[in-house]
């Protein structure tokens, strides 16, 4: 492996956690309401347990926040 190509996979997933933590903050501060309605009751503390999960799946989480849901989740 090349120290470019290995700068490259570093920078790749830095911009990946970057945009995970932009969309993890507002979602934890105002979005969770829409992903479960008991979360949005949660006190900080729990709110921060469940920060790196949603940094890590990021997308998921904005597929579910705009109104997707998986087929087991349809009425």
């Amino acid at each position: 492996m090349t120290e470019q190509l290995a700068e490259l996979i570093w920078l790749s997933l830095g911009a990946y956690l970057c945009v995970g933590l932009c969309i993890a903050l507002p979602t934890l501060l105002f979005g969770l309401r829409r992903l479960e309605a008991g979360a949005a009751k949660m006190p900080l503390r729990v709110r921060l347990l469940i920060a790196p999960g949603l940094i890590a799946l990021w997308p998921l989480v904005l597929v579910r926040i705009f109104g997707l849901r998986a087929k087991e989740d349809r009425p």
